[in-house]
């Protein structure tokens, strides 16, 4: 039961501690059952460039990106969830362009977090 306890009190007092970094921004990219299927219409997840871009960038020290597999709302497709302080935002309807805007977004997200327009105009709430 110490253990447990000694974990406890090193989590809590991280909280207080300047040193300790919290990764509180992710971005997962839909590559699933609808999303970056060219074979049904919907335009390709550029997943190579995305990885290409985090790995050359070390953008993983602010954003962890997840290639994920069906998100849900298929409707938008090509969606992308971005979870930020703890607030979910929905992206879909994505292109090529869209993705470059993610890209700079993650590289410059320590001096300003708010998405650019570009991605505003492809913000939704899924229905359920």
């Amino acid at each position: 039961m110490s253990g447990f306890q000694s974990t406890a009190t090193s989590l809590y007092e991280d909280q207080f501690n300047p040193e300790v970094v919290r990764m509180s921004t992710k971005i997962a990219v839909c590559n699933g059952c609808c999303c970056g299927r060219i074979e049904k219409g919907n335009k390709e997840v550029p997943v190579d460039k995305l990885k290409q871009a985090w790995k050359e960038n070390d953008l993983d020290q602010n954003v962890k990106l997840n290639i994920s597999t069906c998100l849900g709302p298929c409707s938008q497709n090509n969606v992308s969830l971005i979870t930020i302080d703890g607030q979910r935002i929905w992206l879909g309807s994505l292109e090529g362009e869209h993705y470059d805007s993610i890209i700079e977004w993650a590289q410059n997200i320590a001096e300003n977090s708010e998405l650019p327009e570009s991605l505003k105009s492809q913000r939704f709430i899924p229905l359920s």
